[in-house]
């Protein structure tokens, strides 16, 4: 199984947890609110400006997916996933940027749409997230 892959199931595991059945993903509550043997409440008005890079509407909901992501990655139930060593040496942070986008646009969900639907127009909307993301997410689904 490819590391991309074990992601993908690893985020699915996680939506199902959260019982989320449809987008756009509540990624600020899923921070806010973890199940058991997650990661620590997040108190996102805490964060700074910086940190929710400006650059598009939706910007800011992909920096929360990336940070949620890392909380995952550190926490005890993705530990008992293997996340922690499957990131040991990601320096580049393109994993992590394509976990976040796993984790913010699941895999059933982008296949769940109709073909028309599956624009980076389109997905930017249903999923609330930049158009460059549901592009690059579209491009890793071979969609």
């Amino acid at each position: 199984m490819t590391d991309l892959s074990r992601l993908e199931q690893v985020a699915s595991e996680l939506i199902e947890t959260f019982e989320i059945t449809g987008p756009p993903i509540p990624i600020e509550i899923m921070l806010q609110r973890p199940k058991p043997d997650m990661w620590q409440e997040v108190d996102i008005t805490e964060l700074s400006v910086g940190f929710l890079r400006a650059g598009g509407h939706f910007s800011p909901r992909m920096s929360l997916a990336r940070l949620l992501a890392r909380h995952i990655i550190q926490s005890d139930w993705g530990e008992k996933r293997g996340l922690r060593e499957l990131f040991k040496d990601d320096k580049d942070e393109s994993l992590l940027r394509a976990f976040g986008r796993m984790l913010i646009m699941p895999e059933t969900m982008v296949k769940a749409l109709s073909e028309g639907a599956r624009t980076p127009i389109t997905m930017s909307i249903h999923f609330e997230v930049p158009e460059d993301d549901a592009n690059q997410r579209l491009k890793e689904l071979n969609l």
